[in-house]
């Protein structure tokens, strides 16, 4: 029953109790940008900008992981998430957003990393998994492209890519995304002001939440019935005008639904 979110450029890590009406934030020294609760341990999961880490936020300490890109000095690492056998995936980026070098990483719960999936996207944002567990979506962000991938879950494994979906221009940018209980695609678009819903096997939109910001980044289902959707934007991108026409942007959104989200799978390490 707590929401954490990042503000990734000014490096904080952000959590929200509602029930207390609580909010706290701890800065890191380095840019982070995707965050798992773990289950075999205390505190968290975190992907940083040039590696994997492990924070307690009871105590501040922050144990750094691997860092399995020394050879891209222009990379970070960008969105994340946990599988249901509580491996946490999370992708890598050029920082200038031009390059591509972005890759899919496998950490599993005795703290090896793996290359999963040499990707060459610019940007990468997700991944989510089918409700099956047959298929991983992964986004090239900067070519408007959703991916889909056939996913091994006793092994860990991805296979060769497809197309599952490409965004209409002047629609933004596929980045974060999420399923609900109901096993449809949530994805959040970044210069498009909404989110989108989709269904898994065609790809169809299925419904639309217009936001009062064009930079929508990513959203997970909460509250206590996981029926609230809560979406995260940035300012990033923004010029001062667009900033000004936007005073909400870079804000966290709630959103009562009617269906119900999947709870968030914990890192298993």
């Amino acid at each position: 029953q707590a929401l954490w979110w990042v503000d990734i450029l000014q490096q904080r890590l952000h959590r929200w109790r509602p029930a207390e009406g609580e909010r706290r934030s701890w800065a890191l020294p380095d840019t982070v940008s995707a965050v798992a609760e773990r289950r075999g341990g205390a505190g968290l999961a975190l992907a940083l900008r040039r590696g994997l880490a492990l924070f307690d936020p009871d105590t501040g300490v922050l144990t750094r992981g691997p860092e399995p890109e020394p050879h891209r000095p222009g990379n970070r690492f960008n969105d994340g998430a946990c599988d249901a056998a509580g491996r946490f995936w999370a992708g890598t980026m050029d920082f200038g957003c031009t390059a591509p070098t972005g890759a899919l990483y496998r950490w599993d719960a005795d703290g090896r990393c793996t290359l999963a999936f040499d990707a060459g996207f610019p940007v990468s944002n997700g991944p989510a998994w089918s409700a099956d567990g047959r298929t991983m979506f992964f986004n090239d962000t900067e070519h408007g492209r959703v991916m889909a991938l056939p996913f091994d879950a006793e092994a860990g494994r991805v296979g060769a890519p497809r197309l599952f979906l490409q965004f209409a221009p002047g629609d933004g940018l596929p980045d974060g995304m999420t399923l609900d209980a109901d096993g449809r695609l949530w994805i959040a678009h970044w210069g498009g002001a909404c989110v989108t819903v989709h269904d898994v096997a065609s790809g169809a939109e299925l419904a639309r939440i217009a936001l009062p910001t064009a930079h929508i980044t990513k959203m997970a289902f909460g509250g206590a019935d996981l029926r609230t959707l809560f979406i995260t934007s940035a300012r990033h991108g923004l010029t001062p005008e667009q900033q000004a026409a936007q005073p909400l942007a870079g804000a966290l959104f709630a959103v009562p639904m009617a269906v119900a989200g999947r709870p968030a799978m914990a890192y298993a390490g």
